[in-house]
């Protein structure tokens, strides 16, 4: 495959900057195949820095497809907590039960397959294409967008848009190391197209980079409609200790343990006491002591000193913090 010289320069660059990152380990290749499936569910949006210690806790306590397929929830959500977004890992699960039985045990490698597992999107898919099975695919993870917008100078809403984007990666070419020069592009995006302040003067494509040469470095990003949601969040306490349920009545933390909350709709006064940002909610929470104690179907009794021996989601544990500052 003749490689373009932007491929070149990229790859070239990479060889002598790429990070050590546990999930790039040079090993056998069902083990790379399974460190590519559960790093690329624990990245979704969570940075490497913060994914790395979970991901080589992870690793040592499930160390494969088959052991993924039977852990028990209890042990998964707490090799789990902290990462948030908890539909990931139960999606994770769920993919590897589903390749145990219909895939005999081994990670689909075709478009196809992979997006008919749970929590495998389009961009998962080619990305384990890319990284896993050295396929050529460039996914458009927010790293290579960025470098792309920036390189090509896309500011306008059509320009950004995913289609348009999609169209516009071709620029990159395609190496005959496919799944080093996915990498390197998102190693370009996260090292040195930054954000803010990006280092051009590092960067092996700059010569050629629209904004660099217009010295504008500034992303058009597309807006997002963030909701404002209102809830009431009961707290029962006795003996140091407070009362927690299952959640199966909202659909962020499912299944997980929190306060007892209820949804109020346009609330007039409202005073809230926190507020938390979960996707595109801004969640407003107004806190109530009750002093009688209802009966609850599934109550569950936390001490306020041990936080760390419950399997708790962190939404859960700052409310808790707070309550004690409080």
């Amino acid at each position: 495959m003749k490689e373009q010289l932007v491929t070149k320069k990229i790859l070239k660059w990479y060889n002598l900057n790429k990070r050590s990152l546990p999930w790039r380990k040079k090993t056998v290749l069902q083990k790379r195949q399974y460190y590519t499936l559960v790093s690329e569910f624990m990245l979704q949006q969570t940075q490497v820095v913060t994914v790395i210690p979970y991901f080589n806790r992870f690793i040592k306590n499930i160390p494969n497809l088959k052991s993924l397929a039977k852990v028990q929830d209890k042990k998964l959500i707490k090799l789990w907590e902290g990462l948030g977004y908890y539909s990931r890992v139960r999606n994770l699960k769920k993919t590897a039960q589903k390749i145990v039985e219909n895939f005999n045990g081994k990670l689909p490698d075709n478009f196809r397959d992979l997006i008919s597992l749970p929590g495998v999107g389009n961009y998962t898919a080619g990305a384990i294409l890319s990284i896993a099975f050295n396929k050529p695919y460039i996914p458009l993870d927010g790293n290579i967008e960025r470098v792309l917008k920036r390189y090509l100078y896309l500011k306008k809403d059509k320009e950004i848009h995913k289609e348009n984007l999609i169209k516009k990666k071709s620029i990159f070419g395609m190496s005959s190391r496919p799944s080093d020069y996915t990498q390197a592009l998102m190693e370009l995006g996260a090292l040195i197209c930054k954000p803010t302040n990006p280092l051009c003067h590092q960067c092996p494509i700059s010569n050629k980079c629209k904004s660099f040469l217009k010295k504008d470095f500034e992303l058009t990003k597309k807006k997002k409609k963030n909701n404002n949601k209102y809830y009431l969040l009961k707290v029962y306490k006795k003996d140091q200790r407070y009362l927690l349920i299952k959640n199966n009545k909202f659909n962020f933390l499912k299944n997980l343990t929190i306060f007892p909350m209820e949804e109020l709709s346009n609330p007039k006064n409202f005073n809230k006491n926190l507020s938390f940002k979960m996707s595109n909610m801004n969640m407003n929470i107004k806190i109530k002591y009750m002093k009688n104690i209802r009966k609850f179907q599934t109550p569950y009794w936390i001490n306020e000193k041990k936080l760390d021996d419950y399997m708790l989601p962190s939404f859960t544990k700052k409310i808790v913090k707070y309550l004690e500052r409080s």
